[in-house]
């Protein structure tokens, strides 16, 4: 199965990078195969790949180039992704509503919410 939407969040990152990362509009391509998920983020910034299983903990290099803990899981209907490093929190929640991807990044007080249409 595969789930293609656009979508971006850059949280604890220099200006420059993340005004890059804001104008690329990244296309977030989801697979599942044998249990094992892949999200790919495909750009012209910059693309990354990321796979895993749900409630497994594992090592993430972020697009940002953050070394992560990363446990990805699934609750009432929201893939819920918890990163930590040098003893920081950052959660993505994904959710789709109406055929839209809702993105909201959280780190610290700080809530970024996007909204995001899935292409045609």
């Amino acid at each position: 199965m595969q789930i293609l939407l656009r979508y971006s969040c850059f949280t604890g990152v220099g200006f420059a990078t993340r005004q890059m990362g804001n104008m690329a509009k990244p296309n977030l391509l989801f697979c599942i195969e044998d249990g094992v998920i892949s999200m790919k983020s495909q750009s012209t910034f910059k693309t990354t790949e990321t796979k895993f299983k749900l409630n497994e903990e594992f090592d993430e290099t972020t697009a940002d180039d953050r070394k992560t803990k990363t446990v990805v899981t699934f609750e009432n209907g929201k893939l819920i992704q918890k990163q930590t490093w040098d003893g920081k929190t950052t959660t993505l929640e994904r959710e789709l509503k109406d055929g839209k991807l809702i993105a909201t990044c959280t780190m610290d007080d700080v809530v970024s919410v996007r909204t995001y249409e899935k292409e045609a």
